[in-house]
């Protein structure tokens, strides 16, 4: 069974079941958490003696082509099912990622919402959150808004940041319930200083609108530093349309960067 998965390259240092059975915990962990290159054999050899964290990391290690590991996605969703099937709820999350985008296999909307709301059930934010996201546009499961936000709610209460945002938004929008403003600005300012970019953009954004440019500047130029192309695309239409100097000046660094 084991030889249909791909080894670390031979140039990483070799690790046997024995020295993973030998090490500490804490050594474990700092092994786990190394970078790639050195953390690959580690996380190799540990998932083949059945743990389900290794197996998890060597399959987001063989899922990306990290460090010195081609990328073979077929590999990585059997490692995530295998944690899957062991009851690990990052397992689980991740497997339905992988249905859900069609790495490494064709895309099956339905069996990414069913791994999703396991690891959702299990307390996992991150599932919690997919899960939502699957609700709010009826993607595997029927459209309701209603549930997205009892899932994005489950995973902001834990402090994920992504869900905090969506949280706001649904507040600041009206989505289910009275729209509740001053709500919405405190959670979009959660999300913002746990790192979400959405969340930066958005606490700018209403920032802006009550006359604090100089603030809203910070939060957007760091939306800008963390966001993908396409979201920073969209920043930069939209700040150029501002009438504040500060703020065009933002969008033209950012078209300039993308340009770049």
């Amino acid at each position: 069974m084991f030889g249909r998965f791909r080894r670390s390259s031979p140039a990483s240092p070799r690790v046997s079941a024995l020295d993973v059975l030998r090490a500490t915990p804490e050594a474990l962990t700092a092994a786990f958490a190394a970078p790639p290159e050195q953390a690959a054999p580690w996380l190799e050899a540990a998932a083949k003696l059945g743990m389900t964290r290794a197996q998890v990391l060597w399959g987001q290690i063989l899922l990306d082509g990290l460090g010195d590991v081609p990328r073979d996605r077929p590999a990585a969703i059997l490692w995530f099912r295998k944690a899957a099937e062991s009851g690990d709820a990052e397992g689980m999350n991740m497997l339905g990622r992988c249905y859900e985008m069609g790495w490494g296999m064709p895309a099956d909307q339905g069996q990414a919402a069913g791994w999703f709301r396991r690891a959702a059930q299990a307390g996992l934010d991150w599932a919690q959150y997919n899960l939502g996201n699957m609700y709010l546009v009826g993607r595997g499961v029927p459209q309701d808004r209603a549930e997205a936000l009892r899932w994005y709610r489950r995973a902001a209460e834990q402090g994920h940041a992504k869900s905090l945002n969506m949280v706001a938004r649904f507040l600041e929008e009206g989505w289910e319930g009275p729209p509740d403003l001053q709500e919405a600005a405190r959670l979009y300012r959660l999300s913002a200083e746990r790192g979400d970019f959405r969340g930066q953009f958005n606490l700018g954004a209403g920032l802006a609108a009550t006359g604090r440019v100089q603030e809203a500047a910070i939060w957007f130029r760091k939306a800008a530093e963390g966001a993908h192309d396409a979201f920073r695309r969209s920043m930069a239409e939209r700040l150029a349309k501002r009438p504040e100097p500060e703020l065009r000046a933002i969008a033209a660094d950012i078209a300039a960067r993308l340009q770049g």
